[in-house]
């Protein structure tokens, strides 16, 4: 089955050559040794990528192994210059990373219509008008344009989301994705069945509302590439609150939160700086006295919330702890 959601594509791409001066000299009819009028040549043309708000994965370059720009026109007579190259423009969701093809970072893509030049257009040679000189008063040469810019180009999508769902796979991220938003992700009782990231929006008092995405299930060793491995801890990186769900059938619960949080911060150090809320999903299994049992295994300073997605207990409780962490 294919996923209608791609974050990473690896690209070969070439700007356009710049086009080459011109080594023309001026004959009229009546100046048979009429000056340099060669003009000079255009650009190359650049490849650009630019943010697109209204999108949300990388699919539309799934199948694009090349993209070469336009070369720029050669300088004419009269000093006339040559067109430019025709630019290359590619949208890309806002979040996307570009890197080179040995991974190192170049830039990335933050903001709705913003635009960076990924490979820039060859310079467009000079004409010959611009060598003549009182000793050399007709050249005949002028310069060839530069060529473009080749290589292959990374483009790595981080999910934006205000809230990110961090769990083992059936702790009831999606689950509680479909409860507290329109979002339809897939859910079914065997694990790895997100096997891409899931956005909802979330509604909230006052016509507010706020992003939750469902991260695909973290497992002991996905730091080193187990599992899905790095594929979908980027994601986590764009989150602003981190939502550790732990099941209530789970076997050790303090257990799950160490192996959790030891995984992001083998991935990333700095994800551990985020606001962590650590919650207790399928809480319809626990009763009061159960419920108890298990904050007693968290310090004490742990403020830990239960909640059902099928009964509906702490949704609207759990939807106002992540509106005063997000404020």
């Amino acid at each position: 089955m294919t996923s209608n959601f791609v974050d990473y594509v690896k690209i070969h791409c070439t700007s356009g050559h710049g086009g080459a001066g011109s080594a023309n000299l001026h004959r009229e009819k009546f100046v048979p040794k009429g000056g340099p009028d060669g003009g000079d040549g255009g650009r190359g043309g650049h490849i650009i990528v630019r943010g697109n708000a209204q999108m949300w994965t990388l699919l539309h370059l799934r199948y694009t192994r090349h993209l070469k720009a336009e070369n720029g026109g050669n300088g004419g007579k009269s000093r006339s210059t040559g067109a430019d190259g025709k630019d290359i423009t590619i949208d890309v969701p806002v979040g996307s990373v570009i890197k080179d093809e040995n991974g190192e970072f170049l830039f990335e893509i933050t903001q709705d219509g913003q635009q960076e030049i990924l490979m820039q257009g060859g310079k467009g040679g000079l004409g010959n008008w611009n060598f003549k000189s009182p000793t050399n008063q007709t050249p005949r040469y002028a310069q060839p344009g530069l060529p473009g810019k080749e290589g292959f180009v990374i483009l790595e999508l981080k999910v934006l989301a205000d809230v990110g769902l961090v769990g083992f796979p059936n702790a009831g991220k999606s689950t509680l994705l479909s409860v507290v938003s329109s979002a339809k992700p897939k859910i079914a009782n065997y694990p790895f069945t997100t096997l891409t990231p899931n956005l909802g929006i979330v509604q909230y008092h006052g016509f507010k509302s706020f992003v939750i995405a469902d991260i695909p299930g973290i497992i002991e060793g996905a730091s080193q590439g187990k599992g899905l491995g790095h594929r979908f801890l980027r994601h986590i990186e764009r989150n602003s609150i981190l939502l550790f769900l732990i099941p209530a059938d789970a076997e050790d619960y303090l257990k799950e939160y160490n192996i959790l949080l030891g995984e992001l911060r083998d991935y990333n150090q700095e994800l551990l700086d985020k606001d962590i809320v650590v919650s207790i999903s399928k809480s319809d299994l626990l009763d009061d006295e159960l419920k108890q049992e298990v904050k007693e295994q968290f310090p004490s300073d742990f403020n830990i919330h239960f909640f059902s997605s099928v009964t509906g207990e702490g949704i609207n409780e759990l939807k106002n702890i992540l509106w005063s962490k997000l404020k």
